[in-house]
């Protein structure tokens, strides 16, 4: 494989042709017309303008993105996440014009896209699952007697969902309606499928996902959990490896179910299985998504590999070149989304142009991101600008390096997540690892606290200048004996 395209934008497609360059594979982008200036442009071998800005115009135009890929003589096509990532029909048509996928094969795609069929499809390994139904809801009586038997509240999920819609917390018999037509015609309009199902609520879960990497001759590791317990509106923003409550023997337990997921489905490459962890400790499958994450990055401090690299030799048909056993972690990692919205907002997105942006730097500092300064966030696209990541020997260092870069990352010209991000990982909630899902919504009233440390140093080093100052004068004055008095007078103001 010495030419891959890379069917995506922004910091994703960048980060991918990173890789790409230092395994000697030359890279395409493609790019609408909103992304013409983008560094992820700039840094391809070859580039070509897809279509106007709208991804429905562009990004997500399946067939045109082949018809480029041909015409330039692509090996491999690397769909990064969101898009065409987990798009089955994407994934056949491209094995099919003899190109590889740089992903899993379209049977995961399709299993794992449907919450009803990936439930079915693990039952046979025994993980454990929240109570609920196996099948989507086609009879509202018999719906509610379910729901009165695992007992209120309930959860309405979206069987083809994500990112929170099409999903409904019930918490009595009287809402339980109204609420179930709500969630499907959420799912129709945002999936196209109405499918929902229900589960048991989890009242204060985390969010813990495994990383899994596979290779198409049977091998199957993990590499380790990821917390991404902070979120709003069902998405993360902050996430951090290893989590703070995981004993080593929970840990193993949970890697060895989510690479039973990921035999269940005949998984191939870099995916993630996502469970719900109650206070308990005890933990239930979710999800698994068939694609790169946005928080992989925390996953590749901890353990030295690059995900993009083993994704890319696996396609290869390449084994993987080390077992379970090799897998060690090696401190701690933390990454905070830096999105355009304004936290004080309800998170609403914020476009503008970033006027000044200054990346933070140092050991441990990683920065993935879209955009140059000078730069204007499209309107078109999630907001995200970039991924802040960190990695330290231990979780509070990690902390601690965390909100210096967080200190040390200038971005003006428009709102960002950055002080939202600052005041979550310093909340004696995060930094003892007692906190959950409600984060936001126990600890967060929609107003970040004044930070007057920036106007505090500038008074300190302006008093400490006069000071110094001063004292320089005296020490001339006393030095010359025939100084005037006016002088010496004006020393003592």
């Amino acid at each position: 494989m010495k030419k891959i395209l890379v069917a995506n934008r922004g910091e994703i497609a960048l980060r991918i042709m990173r890789t790409a360059k230092e395994m000697n594979i030359a890279t395409v982008a493609v790019f609408s017309e909103a992304d013409r200036n983008a560094p992820f442009v700039k840094f391809a071998d070859e580039a070509v303008c897809i279509g106007p800005p709208p991804s429905s115009q562009s990004y997500l135009l399946g067939d045109k993105i082949l018809e480029i890929a041909k015409e330039l003589g692509v090996e491999g096509i690397h769909p990064g996440y969101g898009f065409l990532s987990e798009n089955a029909d994407f994934a056949i048509a491209t094995e099919a014009a003899g190109i590889s996928f740089i992903g899993p094969a379209p049977k995961a795609i399709r299993m794992m896209g449907s919450k009803l069929e990936a439930k079915a499809a693990v039952k046979a390994y025994n993980i454990p699952m929240v109570p609920g139904t196996d099948e989507a809801i086609t009879d509202l009586d018999e719906a509610m007697n379910t729901a009165e038997e695992i007992g209120f509240p309930i959860l309405i999920k979206a069987s083809a969902g994500g990112g929170g819609k099409g999903m409904r917390v019930v918490n009595s018999r009287e809402e339980f309606i109204d609420q179930m037509k709500r969630a499907i015609s959420e799912a129709e309009s945002a999936f196209g499928d109405g499918s929902v199902f229900i589960e048991k609520y989890v009242a204060a879960p985390r969010h813990i996902e495994i990383q899994v990497l596979a290779d198409k001759h049977g091998n199957i590791v993990h590499l380790c959990e990821r917390d991404c317990s902070i979120q709003r509106r069902h998405q993360k923003v902050v996430e951090e490896a290893p989590s703070s409550v995981l004993s080593e023997e929970q840990r193993q337990k949970m890697g060895q179910s989510a690479i039973d997921v990921a035999r269940a489905c005949d998984y191939v490459g870099a995916g993630t299985v996502e469970f719900l962890v109650d206070e308990d400790l005890s933990y239930y499958f979710l999800e698994m998504n068939t694609r790169l994450q946005v928080e992989h990055p925390v996953s590749e401090m901890i353990t030295g590999i690059d995900l993009v690299r083993e994704q890319i030799n696996v396609a290869r048909g390449e084994k993987l070149k080390f077992t379970q056993d090799d897998i060690k972690i090696n401190g701690h990692a933390l990454e905070v989304r830096v999105y355009a919205e304004d936290p004080e907002n309800n998170f609403l997105p914020d476009i503008g142009t970033l006027e000044e942006y200054v990346r933070p730097q140092g050991e441990g500092v990683r920065v993935d991101d879209g955009f140059d300064e000078g730069m204007t966030i499209p309107i078109y696209y999630d907001p995200m600008i970039s991924k802040l990541i960190v990695h330290a020997g231990t979780r509070t260092a990690a902390i601690d390096r965390m909100i210096k870069a967080i200190n040390d990352y200038t971005i003006t010209g428009i709102k960002t997540t950055l002080p939202f991000c600052k005041f979550a990982i310093n909340h004696e909630a995060f930094r003892s690892g007692k906190f959950d899902t409600r984060f936001v919504s126990l600890y967060f009233d929609g107003k970040l606290p004044v930070d007057n440390s920036s106007e505090e140093l500038a008074a300190i080093l302006s008093a400490m200048t006069h000071e110094k100052m001063v004292t320089t004068l005296k020490k001339e004055v006393n030095k010359t004996e025939n100084v005037s008095q006016w002088r010496r007078n004006r020393l003592t103001l």
